[in-house]
């Protein structure tokens, strides 16, 4: 069956039609915008209140990235909110640094790319559904090949 998913997905995603000389040509690309996503400690590592935590991201094309996080009260913050090129970027850049605050416990981070600018709405509070809450905060933003890598830690 993967053998069968995996020939279709190579004969549909770069395919020409040629009808009577005019020829038309679509490609359809299967690669996650977002390759690579983790603390700098290792995706499930344990930091402890007061430290500082950075983030890998490696991204296959150029576009808006948008760090979100869901504590374990369930209140969802957005970090940042970043144009990155192409490449492999250490985040937050430079100097500035996200430090380590209570709650303690498990905390996901979501990175949100978008390959149009995501606009003023934000995706901050408590959410019963936050699946349901990022579909309308990417519709909002009309992007048209959006990618969502999630990685967690622990604060203890």
């Amino acid at each position: 069956m993967r053998l069968l998913v995996v020939l279709l997905a190579g004969l549909f995603s770069a395919c020409t039609v040629t009808l009577e000389g005019v020829s038309l040509t679509y490609r359809l690309d299967l690669t996650p915008a977002i390759l690579r996503f983790e603390p700098d400690r290792g995706v499930g590592a344990t930091y402890f209140v007061g430290e500082d935590i950075r983030f890998f991201l490696t991204l296959e094309s150029p576009g808006w990235v948008s760090l979100v996080v869901v504590d374990p009260d369930r209140r969802t913050y957005e970090l940042d909110r970043f144009y990155l090129v192409r490449g492999t970027h250490v985040l937050p850049p430079g100097a500035y640094r996200y430090t380590l605050t209570p709650p303690r416990g498990l905390h996901r981070v979501r990175a949100i790319y978008t390959d149009t600018e995501p606009g003023a709405l934000r995706l901050e509070g408590f959410f019963t559904d936050w699946d349901a809450r990022l579909r309308v905060y990417l519709e909002a933003s009309r992007a048209l090949h959006p990618h969502v890598a999630e990685t967690y830690f622990y604060v203890r």
